[in-house]
């Protein structure tokens, strides 16, 4: 058995700041996640059953070495007593399991909040490169790295483009749904080699601290999520979240996920604290031309000049559409593009779209209201139809 994991570090960023949020404000929270496979695979998920489980045995071996713990505490936003958490952690076999059931393969991580949120992108990761280990490597790689000249050679053309009042800048935010671990190095090394005028940074801690990047991240949904389910009213819970998130890092990791139950109501919570407080947003569902304007309406309505803020994008993208939207907004905001399967995983192969989400804490659904249908995630649809008349969701 080779490991597909074979370090803590390898994983997106947000996993460590939303951890050490969750530490900090909520230690008790309880939570379920499941993985869930939106496409129909090549072959039945479930024929990876045991070679998952022994990964996942692994992965339960694994802790965070002093060099590694050394890297993230000295990342400012990091506080000491997270890393001696991290120093002690150990991911607890008994809190997730893999079952087959027919063709669909089952992982279920549940158990006390803090000991299961990690689990998310090891596990995605892993049955990501277990499932393109049955395809050729060398045609696949080949074809990668056929792709990945064309996408630098876009880069190196765009440059010939007139200048706009921001720069185009765009991550690596592929961990999850790469082909390989060694091929999502290689191609973040690439980038970093050859177009750093526009290569930024990466979601992989990992690679991060390997390739010295700047490592990008802030929240995903299943934080806003989680306070769907603490104690405070179902309507104030983006507020409740934002805040907590505010006297967390306190200016840093500045930028608010907008669709959990959608922009519009987002942007109803969105206040001017909020506004001054927050370096920007982020998109990750509906249309991203109408999510940017009335990001950029909601500022003008606060008095907040927009180009001393950041929106970024990061829902499918490849180069050719972040470069659409880069000429649309970037003489009005500053800009961020967040590439992820288009990056890690083109080799001429239908990637899988894998998700592992949280749908329940404190023993309660909790559920996403994405801007794009296909993209609403909740087991329970009571507390669906609930949450939608909380925010006056008609859609």
């Amino acid at each position: 058995m080779t490991p597909v994991i074979q370090s803590l570090l390898d994983t997106d960023l947000y996993k460590f700041s939303m951890w050490q949020t969750m530490l900090h404000r909520h230690p008790q929270a309880q939570a379920e996640y499941r993985f869930v496979c939106r496409n129909t695979p090549a072959f039945p998920l479930s024929e990876l059953l045991p070679e998952v489980n022994e990964q996942l045995d692994h992965l339960c071996s694994l802790s965070f070495s002093e060099d590694e713990l050394a890297y993230l505490g000295a990342l400012r936003y990091i506080k000491p007593d997270f890393v001696d958490f991290l120093r002690i952690f150990r991911f607890q076999r008994r809190f997730v399991t893999a079952t087959a059931h027919d063709a669909t393969l089952r992982i279920v991580a549940e158990g006390p909040q803090v000991h299961v949120m990690a689990f998310e992108i090891y596990v995605l990761a892993l049955v990501n490169e277990l499932y393109f280990r049955r395809v050729e490597a060398a045609p696949a790689l080949a074809e990668g790295r056929r792709r990945l000249e064309a996408k630098v050679a876009l880069l190196e053309a765009f440059g010939d483009e007139p200048a706009r009042r921001h720069p185009f800048e765009f991550f690596d935010f592929g961990v999850r749904r790469r082909f390989s671990r060694a091929w999502h190095a290689e191609v973040v090394e690439t980038f970093k080699r050859r177009v750093p005028q526009y290569f930024k940074g990466t979601s992989d801690v990992r690679l991060a601290q390997q390739l010295d990047l700047v490592p990008i991240g802030t929240m995903a949904h299943e934080y806003l999520q989680s306070y769907q389910a603490f104690d405070v009213r179902l309507r104030d819970f983006q507020r409740f979240a934002l805040e907590n998130w505010v006297q967390e890092y306190r200016g840093d990791l500045g930028v608010a996920l907008t669709d959990v139950v959608g922009m519009d109501a987002f942007l109803a919570d969105f206040d001017l604290y909020f506004a001054k407080l927050f370096d920007g947003l982020r998109h990750d569902s509906g249309d991203p031309v109408v999510w940017g304007e009335k990001a950029l309406a909601h500022y003008t309505k606060l008095r907040i000049d927009a180009n001393t803020k950041r929106l970024v994008f990061s829902d499918g993208l490849d180069l050719p559409e972040a470069f659409r939207l880069y000429r649309h907004f970037a003489d009005r905001v500053q800009l961020g593009f967040g590439i992820g399967t288009n990056l890690s995983n083109d080799v001429g192969h239908t990637p899988l779209n894998i998700v592992m989400k949280l749908t329940r804490c404190n023993g309660q659904p909790v559920a996403k209201l994405s801007d794009s249908p296909g993209k609403t995630l909740c087991e329970d649809e009571t507390f669906l139809a609930y949450l939608r008349q909380v925010f006056g969701i008609t859609a």
